[in-house]
């Protein structure tokens, strides 16, 4: 019997497994909006500008830690870029979770978010060479364009 479930244990997960990794990477959609009265028309660039946040914090996070690791190897020159990449995780996270939920501050911090992306992705930026200083110089500069965009969508322009 308890070989029997086993077995089966293994069968499913064997299933499993091959399925996952038949199955390509899906993008994530960007949410069609009904059109109602009740339901904000500018939702699917709030939760665009979310995502592009959500992504540049991640690779912020990663390229700090990667940071951390060279300064404990004496490359002092890579301090700056840490506390950079720290500070514009934390600003992308903010954004990320109050363009989500579409808030009325979303202006306010897309704003300041834009303004870290911009320092941070010019720091990451100084060393093309390094893959993950690249990579993260590159999410700066698309979570910047998304949070100058949503900036210029939420709020009117001045006559």
């Amino acid at each position: 019997m308890l070989r029997a479930t086993f077995d089966v244990v293994m069968l499913a997960g064997a299933i499993f497994a091959t399925s996952a990794a038949s199955s390509p990477q899906a993008k994530i959609p960007v949410p069609q909006v009904p059109r109602s009265s009740d339901v904000d028309p500018k939702m699917p660039m709030f939760v665009v500008c979310a995502k592009a946040c959500d992504d540049c914090a991640r690779h912020c996070e990663t390229c700090a830690a990667h940071c951390a690791n060279l300064l404990v190897e004496g490359r002092k020159e890579h301090h700056q870029t840490l506390r950079l990449c720290m500070d514009c995780a934390a600003f992308c996270q903010a954004a990320s979770s109050i363009t989500a939920k579409d808030g009325p501050m979303s202006d306010l911090i897309c704003k300041s978010c834009a303004d870290a992306c911009k320092m941070c992705g010019e720091e990451c930026a100084k060393h093309p060479a390094d893959p993950i200083m690249k990579r993260c110089a590159e999410e700066c500069h698309k979570c910047e364009k998304a949070c100058r965009d949503m900036v210029k969508q939420t709020i009117p322009p001045k006559p």
